[in-house]
């Protein structure tokens, strides 16, 4: 079908998912384009993979974790040998890496195949056929919007397990499909070109997804947010021909052993507003400025698959922020949802605006937590680059919590003190506080902006401005827009223990 700027489908990884399951070798070279076949430093390669370990060595190849070789054969799939170095030191990041080379190896097989080792390894079968399936899943995820869009897809995936280990890797596997389709689902949003993506379509996206995923999906129109005193968002939409929306996401488990509330950042696209941004390549990648929000909502959809009995409740702060004769203009005064005015010294500091009503309203009910994630500043990405994003918050076991769960997944999150005595930048002599503080520590300013608005609940906000965006693929992340966050709030949601301490 040929598509305009206004049709392209948002969330295409939702229509079209792989196969993923557990199977033999035998199933596998019967029906796998390419079959993996790990080789750890100082053993024999198995008599599968057709080549002993002198072949492999006159290939150059050593075994080192990372390193793969394609081995064409006659009949049958293609052998790719995948280093894994020492098999005692193997953790889920480094295999979820190791099945994603394995995955960018054959770019254009369709049906691959990879064996989980014996017991062995130093990994449980189950967390090593999870690390397996999200790296290969997530690797061969694409979002292309091209005349060969269809091209490469991946039809599915075998992940070989013998007899005694095929229940476990079952569990394994389904469990990071379950977090793979979580996370296409957030890199869809925030690689979708923003002329489709507006705020209104982000609500039916929610509609959508939401219900299947056992949640409760509330959308707020314009004349909703005036009522309710959300000027933030109100005030960071009137440059807008779009109308912004609020949605309201909730998880509800039966008994559930805790309560939390994220909040997203969802500005479908930052111009700057009348603080115009440069046109450079920076100005063209604020298609992702609402990654927070892309990642409130995909990592929502898979905690009812995979048993999580923290209640979490969702917020989607969702508009852009553009110049016209409309616009939030610079010394103009909001008034936040929870009465606070702050006086807009910058309508490129325009996340916090948006988020600020949604953190107020996140205290107006019972919460043991609430965690805010936002593409936020710029000197969180001059601080910690692309790789790494930053947190702050006002209670050190929330914190904790989310820099285990950043460990656990791959997404790492690194903290950042919340001084304080910075808060007085932020004073402004006509109002409660400025949303702008000096040149230096933005990030952190930026995050005491923010706590003015929790009440004091225990809380933390992740900046992830410089993680929301990679320029080249590196294992099992794409280049563009990264949907980071989806797998760190999935893990935060499903370990979550209520806080403990000041």
């Amino acid at each position: 079908m040929t598509t305009t700027p206004d049709d392209f489908d948002p969330i295409p990884s939702t229509r079209r998912r792989p196969a993923v399951g557990v199977g033999t070798l035998k199933q596998a070279v019967a029906e796998a384009d390419a079959l993996a076949v790990p080789v750890a430093v100082g053993r024999p390669p198995a008599e599968e993979l057709g080549v002993d370990a002198a072949g492999l060595a006159a290939a150059g190849f050593t075994a080192q974790r990372g390193q793969t070789l394609v081995r064409p054969t006659v009949d049958g799939p293609v052998r790719v040998a995948v280093g894994i170095g020492s098999p005692d030191r193997l953790d889920s990041t480094l295999v979820r890496d190791l099945a994603a080379e394995f995955a960018r190896a054959v770019p254009w097989h369709k049906r691959l195949a990879i064996e989980v080792p014996s017991r062995d390894s130093a990994l449980p079968v189950a967390a090593y056929a999870q690390a397996v399936t999200e790296g290969v899943l997530l690797a061969r995820w694409r979002y292309f919007v091209g005349r060969d869009a269809e091209e490469p897809t991946l039809d599915s995936l075998l992940v070989i397990a013998g007899d005694d280990e095929a229940d476990e890797a079952a569990a394994g596997v389904e469990r990071g499909r379950v977090v793979a389709a979580a996370c296409s689902l957030g890199r869809d949003l925030a690689n979708c070109p923003a002329s489709t993506l507006s705020a209104v379509r982000m609500a039916e996206v929610a509609l959508e997804v939401g219900p299947a995923a056992g949640l409760e999906v509330e959308v707020f129109d314009k004349d909703q947010l005036i009522e309710m005193g959300c000027g933030g968002i109100l005030g960071v939409n009137r440059g807008s021909v779009d109308p912004p929306r609020m949605v309201r996401l909730r998880y509800q488990p039966a008994e559930p052993t805790g309560r939390i509330t994220l909040v997203g950042k969802g500005v479908m696209y930052d111009s700057g507003g009348i603080s115009l941004k440069p046109s450079d390549e920076s100005h063209a990648q604020m298609k992702n400025d609402m990654t927070g929000a892309a990642a409130v909502l995909a990592s929502m959809t898979a905690l009812r698959a995979l048993g999580c009995t923290t209640a979490v409740t969702g917020y989607l702060m969702c508009t852009d922020n553009m110049p016209s004769g409309s616009a939030m203009k610079l010394g103009d005064v909001l008034r936040m949802r929870n009465g606070t005015t702050v006086e807009v010294l910058n309508t490129d500091a325009e996340g916090r605006l948006v988020m600020a009503d949604a953190l107020a309203l996140a205290t107006e009910e019972p919460v043991d937590a609430i965690v805010d994630i936002a593409t936020l500043t710029g000197a969180c990405l001059r601080t910690f680059g692309v790789e790494i994003a930053g947190v702050m918050g006002n209670h050190q076991d929330v914190v904790e919590q989310l820099r285990r769960a950043g460990d656990s997944v791959d997404e790492q999150v690194w903290e950042l003190p919340l001084h304080r005595p910075y808060r007085t930048q932020l004073d402004s002599s006509i109002a409660d506080l400025t949303n702008m503080g000096g040149v230096n520590a933005g990030s952190i300013t930026a995050a005491l902006f923010l706590e003015e608005f929790v009440a004091g609940r225990p809380w933390a906000h992740v900046d992830i401005a410089g993680t929301a965006q990679l320029p080249a693929p590196r294992t099992w992340r794409n280049k563009g827009a990264t949907g980071f966050g989806t797998k760190l709030l999935i893990e935060f949601a499903l370990g979550f223990t209520r806080p403990s301490g000041d």
